[in-house]
């Protein structure tokens, strides 16, 4: 199956690692820079993917500081709907193949019950409202195409809430983190195997996708602390304080519940999922690498 791949969105945390992955499956793939494909003007989206004329199209670029969307709604919207609806149209137009990254922030959170990719979307942001309507413009230009939404994303790469959290233990000897907001942490290269097995089996639809099992902030942040003590980092902090999300405010509201149903993906792919803190521990080992 190998031919030529375009990953937008490739020097971000997931990008990076979708490049990675594709291209040691055989895969030519095409990563273009910012300046050369800019999500900001939509119309070169659209003329970067009908002059490349890729035969398959990862769409990892996205607008994803949540609460600054919430003042910067207009480029907001621009990134992650009107340009990903441009790049779905352009594909469309010569043909080519489309996956979408997409996220839990589609949903309210107001469930007690994992999300199916049936679910019904409320989002509750200017992020995930851009996301949603991102999602509807792919759909609605490109039916054939996957939308893959994760959750909870982080990696060796780019900025994400493992890396903050190791080095604020670095400094501080107790942290406060919320725990009321549930949901499942999720590797880049776990999402990023789960991409290249989508792309395999050219499957199309709605997919969800995140690693196993589910937990607060404050149970990430409390493995992450233990993990890392284990492995060699340094770790300052003794305590993380468990606190509610009205003692942390912040211009977006998150969901309080953003636990995805990976059934789906699951059976129709016999993917087999790992664990979260499985990977997290994978993912710790290789940035201890990296930093040693």
């Amino acid at each position: 199956m190998p031919g030529r791949i375009l990953v937008t969105g490739a020097s971000g945390q997931l990008g990076h690692e979708v490049v990675e992955n594709l291209a040691q499956q055989g895969y030519e793939v095409i990563a273009p820079t910012r300046q050369q494909m800019n999500f900001l003007v939509p119309g070169q989206v659209a003329e970067y993917a009908l002059a490349v004329r890729a035969d398959r199209v990862v769409n990892c670029a996205a607008y994803t500081q949540v609460d600054k969307a919430e003042s910067e709604a207009g480029d907001a919207h621009t990134i992650n709907c009107e340009s990903a609806g441009r790049l779905a149209a352009a594909v469309a137009e010569y043909g080519g193949r489309l996956l979408h990254v997409s996220t839990d922030f589609v949903f309210d959170g107001a469930s007690s019950e994992p999300y199916c990719e049936q679910d019904e979307t409320n989002p509750l942001s200017v992020y995930g409202r851009s996301k949603r309507d991102g999602e509807r413009a792919v759909m609605d230009a490109l039916p054939g195409a996957v939308i893959l939404r994760t959750a909870w994303v982080y990696g060796a790469h780019g900025n994400n809430f493992v890396k903050t959290m190791l080095r604020l233990a670095a400094e501080r000897d107790h942290l406060r983190v919320v725990s009321d907001q549930v949901g499942t942490p999720t590797w880049t290269r776990d999402i990023a195997h789960a991409i290249s097995e989508l792309i395999r089996h050219e499957a199309s639809g709605v997919f969800h996708f995140t690693a196993a099992g589910q937990t607060s902030w404050h149970g990430f942040a409390t493995a992450i602390l233990h993990e890392a003590g284990r492995l060699g980092f340094e770790v300052k902090a003794k305590t993380v304080e468990a606190i509610p999300t009205s003692e942390y405010p912040a211009p977006a509201t998150r969901p309080a519940w953003s636990v995805l149903d990976t059934h789906k993906i699951q059976d129709s792919l016999s993917l087999s999922i790992p664990d979260w803190r499985d990977s997290l521990v994978s993912m710790l080992k290789e940035l201890r690498t990296c930093a040693g």
